[in-house]
């Protein structure tokens, strides 16, 4: 299995591992951070005889398999399977046949029974030779000639109707039928340049709408465990938190995270039926100490709430962020009266929330629906479910696992990073400092990039013959994989699981730390068609060299500036309006810039399709910048330093497609 380095893979990776240890099938699990690791890895994998079978687990979607780029040159008895969650997903690799194009199996959520035209279009394209000359034109007007003059006659013996000898219709009738063998030996239907330009122009329309995401891969094996009549609890799990990342990192819309969270509701109910004299399915309350029920629950926007004090819970989210401006003195202000109002005193709001008064804790609910939305909070919470760990530890909401994966996944290895040890705070009104962020689990994960295979073996991810990159190499250029590694345990561990919110709280921090310094610096360039902020120093340029951090970061402006800034058109190509954002960090390191560009909605749980990495690519193409791809992202490149002015000058300028 080649598995991207994100939360829905990582998810759907462990479910399929667990089916195929069920049936005591060898495999093997190898994480890929983007296009070039690809790349590398597919040239390593080719050179193996023994390999049959390729799982692509959040990649591959959007490419040519079937192409000697990629596993056209392959052994044709490798069937490579992919299930990725990215949309447009490639045509020749749904539609292609041959040895080469059967072998490439797409998992399809149900959006490719919904592309005839666009099959057919392609189809047209790849095997009708265009109409070139006058001469092949005339060629195949004698071709339908023949046609039309076997339909004639079968239609004249049918009616029985007589024809006058010397009509024309019985001339045309008397022509020479064609045999079968001549037809298979006649050149292909040619078809017209309009006809060619408008197959053209539809599959333009549909790879150059932009990017956008379908069914989680996570999601898509659990359809596959509910097949296989195998679906427990932590599949469902894991599945949900599938989901939970995809909403919260803006890839799906609200109505679709509810299509889903409806089906995921009834399978909770299945799997947890609650005992009868039960009457509120939303309690913290374990069942009894082995209880490790999954159950639904409403999700508060508050980050981290039940683990973090309650005013740090609501000032580190992006929607209470926005709605109030917490980058102000006056924003704070209005936060603190806000929690005044609600009857809830300043120690009590910045201790931690387990230790807060249970009275103030049974209230919170209803006090913030009568007081929230006289500051314009509204839509404070969504539908969501969270696991029981029975003695270990209180319930875990599957919004706050999602974040203390993906920090793991992001910055547990390859940057320094600082957690609050508790009764501490780190620069805040309590004296103390903080310790640097180490996983217990460092030790036992695979320093040297190893694979993960279920029969207790570590091989070297460069293949057989075990040559590796340098121990010096390993900690700078592929800290990804520890980290990848580590998520993946801490999937089935308590333990590690909790240790992550520490350091998501610390990401979180920096996070706020950057966009309130960005807003109050007013950093933020309005172009044309986005809007641009460039990182260029300030403390934390380490860590948000990261592309997913980075994203992350872009998200934050989005949700804090919605209803502060207009909306744009980006391309042209629609006509709804959207707030994009381009935001630019320096790495020191290599005297690259990571770009990323977010598109979001201007109204809370929309989402827009992504033009951005068609702009990135044609921005690229006029001003010829050195670029590469980190991750699999297309709106998330890395640029050379010196190319970075003249990159953004071009993207200013507007697409040229």
């Amino acid at each position: 299995m080649l598995v991207a380095t994100d939360v829905d893979a990582l998810c759907a990776s462990h479910m399929l591992a667990d089916l195929f240890s069920q049936d005591d099938i060898i495999y093997r699990i190898m994480p890929v951070s983007g296009l070039d690791e690809f790349e590398r890895v597919k040239e390593e994998l080719k050179s193996i005889s023994e390999l049959h079978t390729l799982i692509l687990i959040n990649m591959g979607g959007v490419m040519d398999l079937p192409s000697s780029d990629w596993f056209g040159e392959y052994d044709t008895k490798v069937i490579v399977h992919v299930i990725d969650s990215a949309r447009p997903l490639s045509l020749p690799s749904l539609f292609s046949s041959g040895d080469n194009g059967n072998r490439i199996v797409v998992w399809d959520d149900g959006g490719a029974e919904k592309l005839e035209d666009i099959k057919k279009s392609w189809e047209v394209l790849q095997y009708e030779p265009e109409l070139d000359s006058d001469e092949d034109s005339d060629d195949n007007e004698s071709l339908e000639d023949h046609d039309v003059a076997e339909d004639d006659s079968e239609d004249g013996d049918q009616s029985g109707r007589k024809r006058s000898i010397g009509s024309d219709s019985q001339r045309v009738s008397k022509r020479p039928r064609l045999s079968a063998d001549v037809r298979e030996q006649m050149p292909p239907k040619r078809i017209s340049r309009d006809e060619r330009d408008e197959h053209l122009q539809r599959l333009d329309k549909y790879y150059m709408a932009g990017t956008w995401y379908g069914q989680s891969a996570s999601n898509t094996i659990f359809i596959l465990a509910s097949a296989l009549e195998r679906v427990d609890n932590d599949m469902l799990w894991l599945a949900i938190l599938g989901l939970t990342y995809q909403f919260s990192t803006s890839r799906i819309s609200r109505e679709k995270y509810e299509f889903y969270h409806t089906a995921y509701v009834d399978e909770v109910s299945r799997l947890n039926p609650l005992p009868p004299d039960s009457t509120n399915s939303h309690s913290l309350i374990l069942l009894n100490p082995d209880d490790v029920s999954v159950r639904s629950t409403d999700e508060l926007r508050f980050m981290l709430f039940r683990h973090w004090t309650l005013y740090d819970a609501m000032y580190h989210s992006s929607y209470v962020a926005g709605r109030l401006g917490i980058w102000k003195e006056r924003g704070r202000k209005r936060l603190t009266g806000l929690l005044a109002k609600m009857g809830f005193s300043i120690p009590q709001t910045q201790q931690p929330y387990a230790h807060m008064d249970m009275d103030l804790k049974r209230i919170l609910i209803d006090r913030l629906n009568e007081v929230a939305p006289e500051y314009g909070l509204v839509d404070l919470s969504y539908p969501s479910f969270l696991r029981c760990y029975g003695y270990h530890t209180q319930p875990l909401s599957a919004a706050d696992a999602v974040e203390g994966i993906s920090a793991l996944l992001d910055v547990a290895g390859g940057v320094r990073m600082e957690i609050e040890v508790e009764g501490t705070r780190n620069g805040g009104e309590w004296f103390g400092r903080g310790v640097t962020w180490e996983t217990k689990s460092r030790k036992r994960r695979d320093e040297d990039g190893g694979l993960r295979t279920n029969t207790g073996e570590t091989k070297s991810r460069t293949g057989e013959n075990g040559t590796g990159d340098s121990e010096e190499e390993a900690p700078e250029e592929r800290w990804w994989i520890g980290n990848f590694w580590t998520a993946y345990d801490a999937l089935n561990n308590i333990e590690q699981l909790q240790e992550s919110l520490r350091l998501s709280m610390s990401l979180h921090r920096a996070i706020i730390r950057q966009g309130t310094s960005i807003i109050d610096k007013q950093d933020i360039r309005t172009m044309r068609n986005c809007r641009v902020v460039v990182l260029a120093q300030g403390p934390d340029l380490d860590l948000f060299a990261h592309g997913s951090v980075l994203s992350r970061l872009a998200l934050w402006l989005v949700d804090a500036l919605r209803d502060r800034m207009p909306g744009t058109n980006m391309s042209g190509r629609s006509k709804r309006e959207s707030l994009p954002f381009v935001v630019a960090c320096l790495n020191e390191k290599t005297q690259t810039y990571i770009v990323v560009g977010v598109m979001a909605a201007l109204d809370l749980g929309e989402v827009r399709k992504n033009e951005f990495g068609l702009a990135f690519l044609d921005a690229k193409d006029r001003c010829n910048a050195r670029t590469r791809y980190n991750t699999f992202d297309t709106s998330v490149l890395e640029i050379d330093q010196a190319d970075l002015k003249k990159f953004l000058e071009a993207l200013s300028e507007g697409p040229s497609y």
